[in-house]
Order: structure tokens, then sequence, then C-alpha cells
């Protein structure tokens, strides 16, 4: 039997020696760290990732906080990757999802021209796409998406206005078909509205008490109130065919979107009269406010409208792109926003709802985005102010004890005027 010789032997070892030295220098620090100069830098973390959101109040202190950014709502459309890309054997190892299961569970859609918000019983926020064809429905605590499709469960043309009654009945402007479409509480469609002569039906809001049906129609001029049970015509308010000129208290020039207060009355933005009209639940006139301006107080084009827990009135400005607070009499409160794509800012800002729960939601057609805030109470500024002043007064009294010094309570002067006595 051959045995291989000691010089072969030696070689042999040699060899290995040499193989696993080339391995031990592929996978060596030296050549690790080249290679990750080779790939790209991480990109730097951008400004919105910088931000405390936690900051974002109005107005800026001292003064109490009244309103608190929370987040917002955009749904960005999904990209898929390349299909040529093949799973690594890791991610088949891993048990990694596949293309088709990965796009199965993305929704190809994205907010472009948001309008109409509304909330439910539940708190799932809606907001009407006209562009886009459907409602989003955002679930604010799971993060959950879900939508009303055109073609699937309606037939939409180009839709803008929502409200949701006590009983979440649905109710949905569409001023291409001149109609509003009517869902149940599993939003399946229950019926629609085109009495009337609807034109361009766009805001609307409902009176739950008296179960009024509101629709603002900017075509008609008109503000038309229906049974929200019965789905009829109740009335007309404002004179048609007069093409936005007329100004008159209790007409109209393109009225765009309404709110509904607690007492009843119905607020109207006037959005060429640059205006608020107000009217009680018989579609009385009661008073008008507001006056054309480029400044906070003032209106360019007023769209969304909303009512918050303390009867404050929010009017969300297209052109100016702020919103601000006034008193059922049009006294002027306080302002936020302006131009620009930050959180609090606004672009081209046109739909504007205040739930049950302090929430403010705001929509943008051009970022397509709404945004969400939270709403101070009366009482709950005032406990601020109190906390605030706690503070300063803990603050104050040990530099004011000290100053006064030990002596200063013993070289007081006495006095037995009545001024000095409990009244």
């Amino acid at each position: 039997m051959n045995t291989p010789s000691i010089k072969t032997r030696i070689r042999w070892a040699a060899s290995l020696i040499a193989l696993l030295f080339c391995l031990s220098l592929a996978t060596s620090p030296i050549y690790a760290d080249k290679k990750k100069k080779d790939e790209a830098a991480a990109p730097p973390p951008s400004v919105l990732e910088k931000i405390d959101y936690s900051k974002l109040i109005w107005p800026n202190p001292p003064a109490p906080t009244r309103v608190k950014y929370l987040n917002y709502f955009c749904c960005d459309k999904y990209v898929p990757q390349s299909a040529n890309k093949k799973a690594s054997w890791m991610d088949r190892m891993a048990g990694a999802e596949t293309q088709a299961q990965h796009m199965a569970d993305k929704p190809l859609f994205a907010l472009w021209t948001p309008y109409g918000v509304a909330v439910d019983s539940k708190g799932s926020i809606y907001v009407a796409d006209g562009k886009v064809g459907a409602i989003f429905v955002f679930n604010p605590e799971t993060k959950e998406l879900q939508m009303i499709k055109n073609g699937v469960h309606a037939n939409f043309g180009d839709i803008i206005g929502l409200t949701i009654d006590d009983s979440d009945r649905l109710f949905v402007s569409d001023t291409k078909f001149h109609h509003i479409l009517v869902f149940d509480k599993n939003r399946k469609i229950e019926g629609s509205i085109s009495e009337g002569g609807l034109i361009d039906p766009s805001g609307m809001a409902i009176d739950n008490e008296n179960r009024f049906l509101y629709v603002a129609d900017p075509g008609l001029d008109q503000v038309l109130v229906y049974d929200a049970d019965k789905l009829t015509l109740i009335r007309k308010m404002g004179t048609p065919g007069k093409k936005h000129s007329l100004t008159e208290p209790g007409q109209f020039a393109a009225p765009t979107n309404l709110a509904v207060d607690e007492d009843g009355n119905l607020y109207v933005t006037d959005m060429y009269n640059n205006r608020v009209e107000i009217f009680d639940a018989e579609g009385n006139f009661i008073r008008a406010w507001g006056k054309q301006g480029d400044r906070p107080g003032t209106f360019s084009r007023p769209k969304g409208i909303a009512i918050d827990a303390d009867g404050h009135v929010w009017v969300a400005d297209a052109v100016q792109d702020i919103l601000q607070c006034f008193t059922p009499d049009g006294q002027f409160l306080m302002w936020m926003g302006g131009h620009g794509l930050f959180p609090g800012q606004f672009r081209a800002l046109a739909g504007l709802y205040i739930d049950k729960n302090n929430r403010i939601f705001t929509s943008e057609q051009y970022p397509g985005r709404v945004q969400m805030f939270r709403y101070f109470t009366d009482d709950e500024a005032r406990a601020q102010i109190k906390e605030h002043q706690a503070e300063s007064d803990k603050k104050k009294a040990p530099a004011a004890k000290a100053a006064a010094g030990p002596d200063a309570a013993a070289s007081a002067p006495k006095t037995n005027s009545a001024a000095s006595k409990p009244q």
C-alpha cells in the first residue's frame, strides 16, 4: 500500500494553511471596513424627524395652551419593488412574505385632494377625496385604514362633503352627479337625495335634535334643508340665479360649509362675501360678521367651519391658510397656521371638523393631508392659569422672605384702622 511521502504531506499542510489565511483576510475587519465605506452612507435625519411634536402648541407660552398638535393622516401610495428582484435564501428560510402577498396587503391609493371630514361614534375618521373617488376611513388607535371605493361600494363622481348623524349614518355630497348619497351604519347605501335641483352640493351639517340635514350649494347660492330621516326637502334658504352677486343679510354668494351649535343655530361660510352668517333652526337670519382682508381676524375665501365644546366658532381660510377662532358674535380670539408643509402649517386649507373628544381635524388639498389637533377647553385653560400662578407664587415666596429680613415683621407699623380688619 502506497502512503504519501513526508514532503507530500508538508505540501498539503502548507496549502491548507494558505487557504485558511486567505479566508481570514477576506473576512477581516480591514476588508469589512472597506466594504462599508463603499456602500452608500445612510441619509441624515430630516428636519421633521428632529421636531419635538409634544411642544407644538398654540398660542405660544406663557399664554395657556388652547391647541396642541397630535398627528396627521395621508396614506402614502405604495410603490412596489422591481418584480425581477428575487427573495434571498435568508428571507425564504425566515418565512418572509412574497412580493404578491406584500402588494395584496397594501392600499394602492393615497390622499390626493381631501375635503370633507367627519367622525363616527367609534372615533373613526372619514375623509372624502374626489380625485381618488373614495372615502378613506382611518382608525387613529390601531392605524388601520379602510376605504369606501368608487365602483366597489358605491358609484362616485366628485365627492366633496361628509357628515355623520348620531346613529352613524353617513351622508356624502357628490357635485358631479348632483346628489347626496346616504349610507347606513354598516356603510351600505340606503338612499339618495336629489330633490331641490342640486347643482353643486358641497359642505353639510346635521342637526341631530331637529333631524335636519343642511346642504350648502355654491352653484345655487343656497342652503337646502332636508329631513334627515325621510330624505325629503323641507325648505331652501337664499336666492338662486344671481351669480354670486347678492350681499344682503340672509343671502349668499357661494356658501361652502356649515356647522350647527348646541342650540340648533346654523353657521354658514359665505365664501365670496367673506363672512359667516348665522340662522336659527327655523331658518331666520340672526346675524353676520366678517370682512375681506389678508390678516388674522379677516377672511379671504372662508371654507371649513366648526363649533367647539365652548361654543367658539372656528373658520378655515383657504387663501391665508390659517385657522381662526371667534366668539359666536364674531369677536376674534386667536389664529394658527400659515403657508407651509410643517405640522401646524397648511396648503390650500379646506375642510374642518371638531369632534366630541375635542379633536380638531383639518384637510388640505395640495399635500393631500389631514392634520389632527387637540382643543383645550375654557375650563382646562383656567386650570392651567391657576397652576402657573401657584408655581409662580411658590418660586417668589423664598425670595420675598429673604428680602424682607427677620426684623421686617417687628418693624412693621401697627394700625387699628378699619381697612386692616376683615370686612
